[in-house]
This record gives C-alpha cells, structure tokens and sequence, in this order.
C-alpha cells in the first residue's frame, strides 16, 4: 500500500505562518464587525442561512458561564502557553500535526486578545438555519484544528500500526529464515 509522506522542510515557518495568519484574519473581521455594525445588528449574507451578526460574548459557547471571565483567561493561558512551548520544542515534520496546533493556537490567541481588551468575544458568524450559536474566526480555527489534530493522532497510529512487525498465532514474531516452505 503507498503511503503518503507526511514531512514539512520548515515546520516551524509552516505553524508560525499559520498562526499568524488565522489572528489576521481572526483579528480583522472583529475589528470590521466593530467599527461598521451596532451590537445585535444582523445583516443577511444568505437570508436564513449565514448572517453576519455581532454580539458581544462575555462567556464560552452559547454564552454559558459569562461571570467565570478568569475561568476562561487561565485555561486560555494555560493552553497557549503548553502549545507554544510544544510548538517551538517539537521535532515533528508532520505538517497535519503541525497545521493543526497551530489553528487552535491562533484561535485561543484571539479570543485570548478580546477577553484582556474588551472583557468578552466579538463574534459574528451566525449560521442561522440551525439555530446555531453565533461564533468567530478564532472559534472557526479551534474546531477545525481540533478536528485535524484528530485526524492526525488516528493517521499517526495507522502508520505505526503499519509499521510494526506481524505476529504468528502465538504472540511471538515470524521470523523467515530463509527456508523454502
């Protein structure tokens, strides 16, 4: 079976790129939803399917939780912190791995931005046709990164899976030792 190489030749340029372009990204669209839209505004990109909508979150998803703010503030440091260290000490070429750490770093790092200046979360992406919470770019990164660091765990363990010697019946490996059977 072909597998596919799975190396980077700069990782550490592939995961700094990415994060700094998701907080671009991430940081922009709120400082636009900001300065052009009043609070609870919405404007229909597909009526009853995606609106940009800006609200003002001083909580986790669905706004729970909005008078813990150092709940969040010390589990966003906590985790930015262990991925930026993980990030710059990691010998991995994974850029699947790589790739994904960096989106949920980019992502913790805006909100993580908003929650110091402003004291909550500007989100905006209001995918209204499932009734679905309003979010941001930042919340966008996370849960994509999370999936992709999903998909490169199971990715990595099928690999060693692969790569680990068959076993005979009885636990032990097979050895050839050269012998016509």
């Amino acid at each position: 079976m072909k597998t596919y190489n799975r190396t980077c030749k700069h990782p550490r340029t592939l995961w700094i790129g990415i994060t700094l372009i998701g907080l671009i990204l991430d940081m922009l669209s709120k400082l636009i939803v900001e300065q052009t839209m009043a609070v609870r505004e919405s404007i229909p990109i597909l009526r009853g399917v995606l609106h940009i909508t800006h609200i003002e979150n001083p909580g986790a998803a669905f706004g729970m939780l909005s008078e813990r703010r150092w709940v969040f503030l010390v589990v966003s440091s906590l985790t930015i912190l262990f991925l930026l260290v993980f990030l710059f000490r990691t010998r991995s070429r994974d850029p699947l791995l790589l790739t994904s750490l960096a989106m949920v770093l980019s992502g913790g790092i805006g909100n993580m931005i908003d929650r110091l200046a402003l004291g909550y979360v500007v989100d905006m992406i209001d995918f209204c046709l499932i009734d679905f919470a309003v979010f941001n770019v930042a919340d966008s990164f996370v849960c994509v990164g999370a999936a992709l660091l999903f998909l490169a765990v199971l990715f990595e363990a099928r690999s060693e899976a692969q790569a680990k010697p068959t076993s005979g019946a009885d636990g032990a490996e097979d050895r050839h030792d050269g012998a016509d059977y």
